[in-house]
């Protein structure tokens, strides 16, 4: 006789005491100490490093993205032989597409945390027969958060007047499909085909639907007959992003038969995304600034000078010693030229703050190696660290506090994990001439959400369930989830339909006048509070 495990309705998810209370919350983060504590003052100290793992998330974004630009960039020679003159014809071809790393580098990089999270979660309650409440919750107020906010963002990003529009609508269009079908595809399985059930099937269904996107999306990038629709593609600029200067200043400190770097094309603080500035809109289209060396200046030779340098053929170790300097920095020239004592010393501030993560991620491998895969994929991992540590802390704050665990997953969770992408999009409607890839992130980012970030945890459970219980995995209030995924239906219907009668009437879904950009960010935003606020009340019971 198979023995079935105790049937657990996902009770210690949803805390067992309330921050006005008197019972104590036994669990605890580092010490058992913290028990002694108020449940007040715990509830403030969690939700305090709640808020600076996120602050985490956003720094280690910067150098994910900069991995990712890499490898997007990489070209490989093909060689041609010409059929009328029997030459040969070399050139370089890009080893991505666009819409192959919008949905894969873009999406997956930037859903990773999400997807981080519920596996964790997936794999802390493996045996149980209720699945983690973490998971589903924050990927569907990640969804949202993506979808509205993001958007809200993106849309007021471009200069005033200026306007970014989708040059491929049919890969757009293929990716909005999958998008809306993942959530079309969830509340079947919560409330339709196995009410309150996932199976080991569904699961695997969900998974491999991410495979299927990949192929779609592919098909209509490269216009296959029978799978493709009938529509042209705009002009798309052949980098991916547009270059960008590499600004170097030399100190007259030479060794190892290279001079002392004292800035690199990226921003001084490259580690910490800044989300109003995080690039310079000043910089050159060119990978080289020339400036007189020393011997050809009037000036001084103590004076520090600029030389040419091509920050690719530097040496490894070389490159990886400035990601430590940069991070024990905490004051950058930029900020010494400030006028204003205060804020200078606010910003000292601020830096000694992220001094710490910035000097853990300098473990980070350059990204100019292996053409960005080591860099991206220690990104990951440190993604996935972060992710853990978050996940122990929500329970902690849910134990604590009271508050169902699903509200806090629609809320803090959702827009914490979701950081990344909102950095993401920002930088891409930024840099790009176009909006396909921040817009492709958004519409990606929830197809993955659901087909890898849900699919994966629930085969891990529904897997282990069948060959050890022969019981499928329950889904404790499916119902909440099923009521949380008709608000956003209704609430996405609204979004979409805004970009399109921003691309009929204004020719684009991104910028335009100032007015009209930021009425459609509030909207956005209207939005979202909609969705927030009735999904986290029906999930508590109060409608």
């Amino acid at each position: 006789m198979v023995a079935v495990p105790k049937q657990v309705a996902g009770n210690s998810m949803l805390g067992n005491s309330s921050i006005w209370g008197d019972v104590k919350c036994n669990s605890y983060l580092l010490f058992h100490g913290e028990t002694a504590l108020g449940n007040g003052l715990r509830a403030f100290l969690y939700f305090l490093g709640l808020a600076y793992c996120f602050i985490g998330l956003s720094a280690i974004t910067a150098r994910f993205f900069r991995s990712m630009e890499n490898i997007v960039k990489h070209s490989r020679t093909v060689v041609e032989v010409d059929p009328h003159t029997n030459t040969e014809i070399i050139k370089q071809e890009k080893v991505w597409n666009y819409a192959t790393a919008d949905i894969t580098l873009l999406a997956f990089g930037t859903s990773f945390p999400q997807i981080s999270l519920a596996t964790i979660d997936a794999i802390r309650n493996i045996g149980n027969l209720y699945a983690g409440g973490l998971g589903p919750g924050t990927l569907l107020g990640s969804a949202a958060f993506d979808l509205f906010p993001i958007h809200a963002v993106c849309v007021v990003v471009p200069k005033a007047g200026e306007l970014k529009k989708i040059s491929d609508i049919g890969v757009w269009l293929v990716e909005l499909f999958w998008s809306f079908w993942a959530y079309a595809w969830l509340y079947i399985i919560l409330e339709v085909w196995t009410p309150k059930v996932v199976t080991i099937w569904e699961a695997l269904l969900t998974v491999l639907m991410y495979g299927l996107l990949l192929i779609h999306a592919y098909a209509q990038d490269k216009r296959w007959p029978y799978i493709s629709l009938p529509l042209t593609r705009g002009e798309r600029p052949e980098d991916w992003v547009p270059a960008e200067v590499a600004s170097v200043s030399c100190e007259d400190d030479v060794y190892g038969g290279y001079t002392e770097i004292l800035a690199v094309e990226e921003d001084k603080n490259e580690e910490i995304v800044d989300i109003l500035s995080f690039h310079s809109e000043k910089r050159e289209h060119s990978i080289y600034q020339k400036v007189p060396a020393a011997e050809d200046s009037v000036e001084s030779s103590n004076r520090p000078f600029q030389k040419e340098i091509n920050l690719e053929d530097l040496p490894v170790l070389q490159l990886w010693k400035k990601q430590f300097v940069d991070a024990l920095t905490l004051e950058s020239p930029e900020s010494r030229k400030l006028n204003n004592a205060h804020l200078r010393v606010a910003r000292i501030l601020w830096q000694s703050l992220l001094a710490p993560w910035r000097l853990l991620f300098a473990f980070v491998p350059p990204y100019q190696i292996a053409h960005g895969w080591i860099a991206f994929i220690c990104s990951l991992l440190f993604i996935s660290g972060i992710a853990y540590i978050v996940t122990e802390l929500t329970d902690i704050i849910s134990c604590v506090t009271g508050i169902n665990a699903y509200v806090i997953a629609f809320t803090a969770l959702a827009a914490g994990t979701s950081w990344p992408d909102l950095v993401a999009s920002k930088i891409a409607a930024e840099r790009q001439l176009t909006a396909d890839s921040a817009i492709a992130n958004i519409t990606c980012s929830n197809s993955v959400n659901i087909y890898v970030g849900i699919g994966i945890p629930w085969l891990i459970n529904t897997a282990y369930n069948f060959i050890t219980y022969g019981e499928p995995l329950r889904i404790e209030n499916a119902e909440g989830l099923g009521f949380s995924l008709m608000v956003f239906f209704s609430t996405s219907v609204g979004c979409i339909s805004v970009l399109v009668v921003r691309r009929l009437i204004l020719g684009a879904e991104l910028g335009g006048p100032r007015f009209w950009a930021w009425v459609t960010s509030v909207f956005f935003m209207l939005l979202w509070l909609i969705f927030v606020v009735l999904s986290s009340l029906r999930v508590s019971g109060v409608i």
